[in-house]
């Protein structure tokens, strides 16, 4: 599955390293983000130890859609490692169309039973990977089928593609997100946008924030950082390229990198502008600019783009 990284960095489609750094629960416990906010200027704390590169699980992206893929579910009750399911739009501007649904799941509590439990295609390859693998596929795809039930009334799961990202219905845009504790998806149908990407991230600290500035930034965003607020702007900047990326590679089937976008600037409201720095297509081509937002709270962040 092609993924945003580093050009110049080795074997880009296994780098992990800046992905152990931010992947951490947005949110934790199932709670509610009704009343997230942005908060700047403090110094805000990172967790995890950084690595270079990116690497988001494949089944975060966006995907086109499919007009037969899927898995219909057989039970539809939520798995044990799930926490309950939250309806909520924690950016703070609304997407008229669109339905954003996220849970707390927990590998520990992974049942054996929990994708029948949840009606969802238990595959092979999934049955070999580790509990947290296994919790945060479930926990993404309850979310995308609640989502989509909500959207349209449709009972739906997405099935994978063969590069491992998902597969919605035909004339509906989504993505899935998750972390060490949370996941999220969010759909939308063709009228409401093109595209969109949604990334969720763990703040950086400012040690490692310093560390990783360079691969994530360019040289004209490196000028513009405000070093007071150094880990808040690294870790934005990452996960709004990442969220530009799972957005417009659906679109364009074309991969591309950190030096490919530079965010121009962003606000304490949760709005972000960025532009593309690289030919994709024939609509995406450089100098575009988009617009993105984002949701911060509890040291991690929620980005999202539409088009």
């Amino acid at each position: 599955m092609p993924r945003m990284g580093r050009r110049a960095a080795p074997a880009i489609l296994g780098v992990l390293e800046i992905l152990g750094a931010l992947r951490t629960p947005f949110a934790a416990q199932g709670r509610s983000y009704r009343n997230c906010a942005v908060f700047v200027g403090a110094a805000l704390p990172g967790r995890r130890t950084g690595r270079k590169g990116l690497h988001s699980s494949p089944s975060n992206y966006s995907s086109t859609a499919h007009p037969t893929a899927g898995t219909i579910p057989a039970m539809n009750r939520l798995p044990t490692c799930c926490a309950p399911l939250q309806h909520h739009w924690p950016l703070p501007r609304p997407l008229p169309g669109a339905v954003l649904v996220s849970c707390a799941f927990d590998p520990k509590k992974l049942a054996a039973d929990d994708f029948q439990r949840a009606g969802i295609e238990h595959s092979a390859s999934l049955q070999r990977s580790v509990a947290k693998r296994q919790a945060e596929y479930l926990a993404g795809r309850v979310c995308a089928r609640d989502a989509l039930q909500r959207l349209d009334g449709r009972d739906y799961v997405p099935a994978t593609h063969e590069d491992r990202s998902p597969i919605w219905p035909a004339g509906i845009h989504g993505s899935i997100t998750h972390g060490q504790g949370w996941a999220a998806a969010v759909v939308a149908a063709d009228g409401a946008c093109q595209g969109l990407g949604l990334d969720q991230e763990t703040l950086l600290s400012d040690e490692r924030a310093e560390r990783l500035a360079g691969e994530i930034l360019t040289p004209a965003e490196l000028e513009r950082l405000d070093r007071r607020q150094q880990a808040l702007v690294v870790t934005l900047t990452f996960s709004l390229k990442e969220s530009l990326f799972k957005t417009l590679y659906p679109l364009t089937r074309q991969r591309f990198y950190f030096e490919h976008a530079e965010v121009l600037q962003w606000s304490a409201d949760g709005h972000a502008r960025l532009r593309l720095l690289t030919d994709l297509s024939a609509q995406w081509r450089h100098g575009v600019e988009l617009d993105g937002q984002f949701c911060l709270q509890d040291g991690h962040l929620l980005s999202l783009i539409s088009v």
